[in-house]
């Protein structure tokens, strides 16, 4: 009896596999043991951006190599180009952009959670969509990469069929559709049912512990996406908390986006008993209006300071699953590619705000004073997030050239420290 505790105890904490004979027990009775400890430790982790899903202002290389400039996103990119041409781009990509070595720097880094996005193409393609497949694969070896180096993984259901929001990183720039028709809605559950059986098998408990289901639902834009979204998180928690068909759950936490509303919105929503694990993920970035791109310094680290208030009383556990250190909108094709920055106007509709030719892209021209400032604003936005939320994502961990969105990059030139609890300053002196 006590060694068969000892081993419950020990794979429910994500340190030893259990016999094959507690597999389905452990499924259907860990609930909210994931193989780690929510709410007692904290989340510090990076984004795998712009690999399984493609994104120009994080690889411009591979959307300028291809001399088309209608391609735009990933969709256009198999759409506009010989099959064989960009399966071949593809796999080259996905081999060499993202190795287990980088891998290895993030847990050198002492980062504990790594969020993969994904598309759903990866799963399920239909009515002549172009996408190529293949991605799949790789989001596994990942997996086996971070578990290997002691890693966490949020697998990030990342674009939806018609597009949730029109991004380019939805997969399909443009209109957002999503919620037009309920095939889609119904498509991209299926999908997370697939994500969910897959992952809460127990050959993966301990690695990947949690999944999003879906990001950055754009729900501004329309009442139809809003209310469809809100009826899609439920769905989506059944079809995720109970995969296998039958009363078996699965062990993740179960991550829902706050549709760029306000936390308030989820007051008394998907919250316990009846709905178990769910965490709500919030994107901080200060550069994506004119307001935001015309702060000094000292009003972007009060940007920060003034969010702890919301943060701490959000109704769900509280993660920030994206945020930069960029406070303006330079990097090249940030905005999608052949779109200018709001920082210099060349944005349109936007006005004059300064030089975007020491800002991101080349950190070479990066002041000292600049990368200063970029240290105190990592670490006001690291303690906020933890103080008041279970943790963070910073977006992203590498990219060609804007350096101020890339951790690797911030590790190399001196503005994220190596341990990313080791704060230069304290928050009280950033927030008082």
């Amino acid at each position: 009896m006590l060694l068969f505790t000892t081993l419950v105890t020990s794979f429910i904490l994500g340190t030893q596999a259990a016999p094959t004979d507690l597999n389905r027990w452990l499924i259907s009775e860990r609930s909210v043991n994931t193989g780690w400890h929510y709410g007692a430790e904290k989340v510090r982790g990076v984004n795998i951006g712009g690999w399984l899903v493609l994104e120009p202002f994080i690889t411009p290389s591979l959307f300028e190599n291809t001399g088309n400039n209608d391609i735009v996103d990933e969709y256009t990119f198999c759409q506009y180009q010989d099959k064989g041409t960009a399966q071949s781009a593809l796999k080259k990509h996905w081999d060499t952009w993202f190795t287990e070595d980088d891998f290895a720097q993030i847990a050198a880094a002492g980062l504990n959670h790594v969020r993969i996005p994904i598309g759903y193409w990866a799963y399920d393609i239909s009515g002549g969509e172009p996408y190529i497949q293949g991605a799949a694969d790789y989001l596994d070896k990942a997996i086996g990469w971070a578990g290997k180096h002691g890693l966490k993984v949020m697998v990030d259901l990342h674009g939806a069929p018609a597009s949730q929001n029109g991004y380019d990183n939805s997969g399909h720039r443009g209109s957002a559709n999503w919620a037009t028709d309920n095939n889609n809605v119904v498509r991209t559950k299926n999908v997370i049912s697939t994500l969910a059986k897959k992952y809460s098998d127990p050959s993966e408990f301990g690695v990947v512990t949690m999944l999003a289901l879906l990001n950055e639902p754009a729900t501004y834009m329309n009442d139809q996406l809003l209310q469809t979204t809100r009826q899609y998180w439920k769905d989506a928690y059944g079809a995720a908390r109970y995969p296998f068909g039958n009363s078996d759950k699965s062990g993740l936490v179960l991550v829902i986006h706050d549709g760029f509303q306000p936390l308030t919105t989820f007051n008394g929503y998907m919250t316990e008993p009846e709905y178990e694990s769910v965490f709500i993920d919030t994107h901080n970035y200060q550069v994506f209006n004119d307001d935001f791109v015309g702060w000094n310094w000292d009003q972007h680290v009060k940007g920060i300071c003034d969010k702890a208030s919301a943060y701490s009383q959000s109704p769900n556990w509280l993660v920030v699953g994206e945020w930069s250190l960029a406070t303006t909108d330079c990097a090249k094709y940030l905005n999608g590619r052949g779109v200018g920055a709001r920082y210099d106007g060349s944005y349109s509709g936007s006005s004059y705000h300064g030089s975007c030719s020491d800002k991101s892209n080349d950190v070479s021209q990066f002041s000292s004073e600049y990368k200063e400032f970029m240290r105190k604003f990592f670490d006001v936005q690291v303690q906020t997030y933890e103080n008041s939320g279970q943790g963070w994502l910073h977006w992203t961990w590498k990219t060609e050239s804007a350096a101020d969105w890339a951790y690797q990059s911030g590790l190399k030139n001196g503005f994220i420290p190596s341990n990313p609890t080791d704060h230069k300053y304290s928050i009280q002196s950033l927030c008082g």
